[in-house]
């Protein structure tokens, strides 16, 4: 059908509109397109430049600042510093020798610590940092900064590092952190991510170790956008580290340093307790070492050299050492005696110098005998055949059980590494453990601290303390966790009569200051700091009948090695017990000699607050006694508190 001329014409028009509406439409679209092309291409540039680079989100662990440890006045005793370090990561750095090689040329890397890294970073998983460089100056760290465009892989880093600021005092006490090892994961079991993160320090001993979960801490992680060159670009977001709790330990550091210098030049331990509460006050061990050298790496020469001195730095003797206690068990003896009724104080035993049971003798420290002694005689002048009748009428069992009673023989709880039971032995136990009965030649060796007795100078310290309080105390460490006091249990009665205490007290105040007291060269001369105690001395060497007919041969005149151990045990102010300690000195000799001179001295520095003054000794000593505080490595200056208290305020030293 033919159209007619207007028919054509409405057509031709609309097909006008229609193309105007679609050109519209794709010049519209254009534009549109146009425009989000300048956005992406030149407004978004950058961000889109990055994700063509491969951009990625890490997600990274932040280390905890591990819990503060102070004295019981607040003295820093264990705390952090800034350690500015560079970590790289396998991963990300491409050429790894390369950018080592890069590395050791800004840092100045010797090829031990290179060999040192390139071997970590083969047995770490490629996403792990590995620490390449640690303790560098702000100036290496910058250089490495300046140059991380061309260091793929490699980040600058600022951690903290274990610092103990009073070195070589608090070794025995504090202990000292590490880093984490295969060994450590095997042996604990650990699997905190936390442990992950580069040169990661945990507690390797003492306190560091024992209150572990405690001062670690919580890791935080951060979400870092880095690119293909590992480089980090932008961080996006964080969760904050939780620190570890600060510890507050009930020593005192002026005391812990007068004792540890005390001792310097022997191979000694000691402990000082609070009679009230049981606070250990000072637990040193001589001679000691710098806990420092553990944290930033100790060198194989040290490393020899502490286990190969036969002073043996790295134990520790208030704690771990084992030694027979000799007279100072025989307080022990004596009040079991008097509380089951086998003597009476004024009762006198006849001393010719020896004792025959069958066929041996069994000798005194005098060879020629003190002639008859009573009990308060048998204390201050340490008669050994006393204690020979006495333990025959007592017995084993009963000894032993006044022994734990005291606080010998058992393991006391405190948070250290390798706490020592000790030995107070019972016929049942030398059954087990030698298949033999026990003879009565066993109870005379007990009663005079020799034979199968052991006890370190914490046992003796329980013991000396329980004699002076007349309590079950026990010891103590740990003061406060994060400011909050620790909770203690109120001592029971030692279930003693009162009467038989003062008699042992009596007598072990004539040890020091009867004329005839085997301590009496170490008594005090102002009342008021009046102090009791007990001498001690076990032989490590058998004596033959050949020796004892020619004479003893002098301690001075043998070997370090086959000297006698001197002990002491002392508590004071007499009159009103505050104080106890033991000290034990390997192979000192008489304790006489070597160990009332150290207890006498660190009991006065416990009561005095500071160096004992000159005017407290006898006048024939005092010359003797500036000259040795004058050379003794004593603080300066008491050490004073860092000015926070523990857990209150944040992580700032």
């Amino acid at each position: 059908m033919k159209r007619t001329q207007r028919e054509i014409e409405d057509s031709a028009r609309t097909v006008t509109r229609r193309g105007l509406v679609v050109g519209g439409l794709f010049v519209g679209t254009a534009a549109i397109l146009a425009g989000r092309m300048r956005y992406l291409q030149v407004e978004r540039a950058d961000d889109f430049r990055l994700l063509a680079e491969e951009n990625r989100i890490n997600l990274r662990l932040l280390p905890p600042a591990r819990g503060l440890i102070f004295d019981r006045n607040g003295v820093l005793l264990a705390g952090n510093e800034q350690n500015y370090r560079i970590t790289l990561v396998r991963e990300d750095a491409g050429d790894v020798d390369a950018v080592l090689d890069e590395v050791a040329r800004l840092v100045n890397l010797d090829l031990v610590s290179l060999e040192r890294a390139r071997q970590e970073i083969r047995n770490r998983p490629s996403f792990v940092p590995v620490t390449i460089a640690d303790r560098l100056s702000w100036e290496e760290l910058s250089a490495v900064a300046v140059n991380a465009p061309a260091l793929p892989g490699v980040n600058p880093e600022v951690g903290l590092s274990r610092v103990y600021p009073l070195g070589a005092d608090f070794s025995h006490v504090v202990g000292y952190v590490g880093p984490v090892s295969d060994w450590y994961l095997e042996q604990t079991g650990d699997t905190d991510p936390v442990l992950q993160i580069p040169d990661f320090q945990v507690g390797r001993y003492n306190i560091e170790d024992k209150a572990e979960a405690m001062l670690r801490g919580r890791a935080g992680t951060s979400r870092v956008e880095v690119n293909a060159s590992g480089r980090i670009m932008r961080e996006v977001d964080r969760d904050p580290a939780t620190p570890g709790s600060d510890v507050q330990l009930t020593v005192d550091a002026g005391l812990q340093n007068y004792v540890e210098a005390r001792m310097y030049g022997e191979s000694a331990g000691a402990v000082i307790m609070d009679c009230e509460t049981g606070d250990v006050l000072a637990l040193a061990s001589a001679p000691t070492f710098d806990p420092n050298l553990f944290v930033r790496g100790i060198s194989q020469t040290q490393w020899n050299g502490l286990n190969e001195d036969p002073y043996r730095p790295l134990a520790n003797k208030a704690t771990q050492g084992l030694y027979p206690p000799g007279s100072t068990y025989k307080m022990v003896v004596a009040l079991a005696a008097l509380e089951g009724g086998f003597i009476t104080p004024d009762e006198t035993v006849a001393c010719p110098g020896h004792m025959e049971i069958g066929n041996r003798r069994f000798h005194c420290w005098r060879r020629g005998g003190h002639g008859r002694m009573n009990l308060l005689e048998s204390i201050s002048q340490s008669c050994d055949v006393y204690y020979y009748e006495l333990a025959q009428r007592v017995g084993i069992e009963n000894i032993t059980a006044m022994a734990l009673r005291l606080g010998c023989g058992v393991r006391h709880d405190l948070p250290m590494s390798g706490i020592a039971e000790g030995l107070a032995p019972t016929m049942d136990w030398k059954r087990r453990r030698f298949s033999e009965d026990w003879v009565v030649g066993d109870t005379l060796n007990a009663s005079i601290g020799q034979g199968f007795v052991l006890a370190s100078p914490l046992h003796l310290a329980v013991m000396t303390a329980r004699l002076a309080s007349g309590k079950m105390l026990e010891p103590n460490l740990i003061r406060s966790v994060e400011g909050v006091p620790q909770l203690r249990r109120t001592p029971e009665d030692l279930g003693v009569n009162p009467d038989h205490l003062a008699l042992i007290h009596q007598g072990m105040w004539q040890v020091n200051n009867d004329n005839r007291g085997t301590a009496f060269r170490s008594r005090v001369t102002n009342d008021a700091y009046s102090i009791a105690g007990k001498t001690g001395t076990s032989q490590v060497r058998n004596i033959t009948a050949a020796e004892r007919a020619e004479g003893v041969i002098r301690n001075e005149d043998l070997p370090w090695e086959r000297r006698d151990h001197a002990l002491y045990v002392g508590f004071a102010p007499y009159d009103n017990p505050r104080y106890a300690a033991a000290v034990i000195v390997e192979h000192g000799g008489g304790g006489s000699v070597a160990a009332a001179p150290i207890g006498r001295d660190i009991l006065l520095r416990a009561q005095v607050g500071d160096v004992p003054p000159a005017e407290l000794y006898p006048v024939s000593q005092r010359r003797d006694i500036e000259t040795m505080h004058r050379t003794l490595p004593i603080f300066e200056a008491p050490p004073q508190p860092s000015g926070r208290t523990p857990g209150r305020g944040g992580q700032d030293a």
